[in-house]
């Protein structure tokens, strides 16, 4: 963790810059013209369980998959294997193949990849500092009943 904490504290200027920005548009719709189709899809990529964790450990520079797999801890070689799949045909990683005996390959941030770094640190450093109260209001609210279903929570 003091990693993520370390990158967020690096881009927070920029974050900050970004809020700037994002505050104009506060009052105002994001999302227009397609129903929200095309950022539903493109945050349902990088918000997954697994992107931003790679996406944050790729900000170190290029790694070879067996260093990135013990970087990210819990994720199996196949989840990281389709992740980066995904990344690569999103535009946020380059994958470099070495015709080397044995093969060497090596993944890196796009220069789209980079840009996604402050903003995600920004998540991250929100989750670490809201973390506490998260667990504590969880624990306050109690179990989810098992029978309750998706409509009666509403």
């Amino acid at each position: 963790m003091s990693h993520y904490r370390n990158a967020y504290k690096r881009h927070t200027d920029v974050s900050k810059a970004q809020g700037a920005v994002m505050s104009q548009y506060e009052h105002t719709c994001m999302i227009r013209g397609d129903a929200g189709r095309t950022i539903r899809a493109v945050l349902d990529r990088i918000c997954d369980k697994w992107t931003l964790l790679i996406v944050a450990t790729l900000d170190e520079g290029r790694l070879r998959f067996s260093e990135l797999h013990r970087h990210v801890p819990g994720i199996s070689q196949r989840m990281l294997t389709l992740t980066l799949r995904n990344l690569e045909r999103d535009g946020l990683v380059s994958r470099t193949a070495y015709a080397e005996v044995p093969p060497r390959v090596e993944y890196a941030l796009t220069a789209m990849g980079k840009s996604l770094i402050p903003p995600a640190l920004a998540l991250a450093g929100w989750a670490i500092e809201h973390n506490a109260q998260i667990l504590a209001s969880r624990a306050a609210y109690g179990p989810k009943p098992e029978s309750e279903s998706p409509a009666e929570s509403r």
